[in-house]
């Protein structure tokens, strides 16, 4: 099997083509940024139309994990319909979310909307396979990390962002508190559904196409297209499924792991960070949230997919923010009354605890390992693995971080976070290489 196959693609420049797939692809992960994080800028005005003063610790984790186990359903069964082609479901995800979203605004009570973002979140998990398969398929050796940090680790803060900045404006505008928050939910589909049509315009991958499908001649179509030369046809991959899967598992359950461990530590910050972290920090919830995306998030997540990713690697990345971030974590953890006497401090050491974690959010939370450390012939549903994965962390902490912080206390529950911070950093160093600025071919179908 030549490396070479795909040299055409590996060594083109990055071009109109690769910003309109960054934007194509990253505009899902703008919409679980919104979906995710808008519940929990709305949730007093839910339970207040729901007739509830407060959730019990069970109703709290089900409202908050729904969408995250929803995501681990459509991650495993997307993974699978992959492997029959990636433009013919792409496209689906989308619309999933769009529909999910609408419906939301018509959720009866609070069991109805569990269930609808449960459905949500099976858009999410299915995205999070699609559009980072994708993007990696079609992009250039030098940028592929440029692209999937822009695409994938900076849409989901923007997607925030905007959450944030809607609910402040309906609240300027006076909208009623029943009817702000179910506007505040379904408008996560505008996003959804406005890219479908540009989903379904993207051309099939010419990896997919040559290694799966067994459609050489169409994949050098494909190549062409993109980068304005004729190539040879790609050879396919007759490898049994199950051999490869084999001969990769330990890269694909690392992957998995290390995206399992990401998510265990920010989404505690994401799911209760605007109400728990800033309050204890005397912040309104949606000031909060646009403050910390503003100065710390997007600013990072920018700057780290242009200049660092591609110049000094997953590894370093991924390893130092994790460690710096616990490192943060536990100053926050230490001085929790001397910040909260002091909220601009605490707010600056929040920051920099999210700065931090962008490293590995650029990597891991990207869905970089994923698709860089599986050949094509198994991507579709190893990365299907590790965003279970992931998505399987995020439950976690949301079942398990808001009891830990009323059981344990505040600082307790950010202690077990750099704990597992650490871990991250250790696990980061030895279960995985470098795979930055190489081929696809040459990280997995050499070995």
């Amino acid at each position: 099997m030549a490396d070479g196959d795909f040299e055409a693609i590996d060594e083109q420049r990055f071009a109109s083509f690769h910003w309109l797939a960054t934007l194509t692809t990253g505009l899902g992960v703008f919409c679980d940024g919104y979906d995710l994080s808008c519940l929990s800028l709305v949730l007093p005005q839910v339970l207040a139309s729901f007739g509830h003063l407060t959730l019990t610790d069970l109703q709290s984790a089900t409202l908050s994990a729904s969408a995250l186990v929803g995501s681990v359903v459509g991650a495993l069964a997307f993974g699978v319909l992959g492997q029959w082609g990636r433009k013919r479901f792409y496209g689906i995800d989308v619309l999933v979310l769009g529909v999910a979203a609408i419906a939301q605004a018509f959720a009866p009570g609070l069991v109805w909307l569990i269930a609808l973002r449960f459905l949500l979140g099976i858009g999410v998990g299915a995205d999070y396979v699609l559009s980072p398969m994708i993007m990696a398929e079609h992009a250039n050796r030098q940028d592929r990390g440029r692209a999937l940090g822009l695409g994938f680790g900076t849409m989901w803060p923007v997607g925030a962002l905007v959450a944030a900045l809607f609910k402040l404006s309906l609240d300027a505008l006076g909208v009623s508190s029943d009817l702000e928050w179910r506007i505040v939910l379904a408008a996560g589909a505008v996003p959804a559904l406005a890219v479908l049509f540009l989903r379904r315009r993207m051309p099939e991958t010419a990896r997919y196409l040559a290694r799966v499908a067994g459609q050489g001649a169409e994949a050098a179509k494909v190549m062409a297209t993109i980068t304005g030369e004729a190539v040879a046809a790609p050879s396919r991959d007759v490898r049994e499924f199950w051999t490869v899967f084999a001969q990769h598992r330990r890269a694909i359950l690392s992957a998995a792991l290390l995206w399992m461990l990401y998510d265990l530590v920010v989404y505690g910050g994401i799911l209760f960070g605007p109400n728990l972290t800033a309050k204890s920090l005397g912040f309104s919830a949606v000031k909060f949230q646009i403050l910390l995306q503003v100065i710390f998030i997007l600013p990072a997540s920018i700057l780290g997919s242009i200049f660092v990713i591609d110049r000094i690697g997953r590894k370093p990345l991924q390893a130092w923010g994790f460690l710096i971030g616990a490192v943060l974590v536990a100053v926050f953890a230490l001085m929790q009354h001397q910040l909260a006497a002091t909220p601009l401090l605490g707010f600056l050491v929040f920051g920099l605890f999210n700065v931090a974690e962008t490293g590995p959010g650029l990597v891991s939370g990207a869905g970089i390992l994923g698709v860089e450390l599986a050949p094509t012939r198994i991507r579709s549903v190893a990365q299907s693995v590790t965003v279970a994965g992931g998505r399987i962390g995020a439950a976690l902490s949301a079942f398990f971080f808001p009891l830990l912080f009323k059981s344990m206390g505040q600082s307790a529950a950010y202690w077990v976070i750099a704990v597992i911070a650490v871990l991250g950093a250790v696990c980061t160093w030895l279960l995985v290489p470098e795979t930055g600025r190489v081929s696809l071919e040459a990280l997995t179908e050499t070995a």
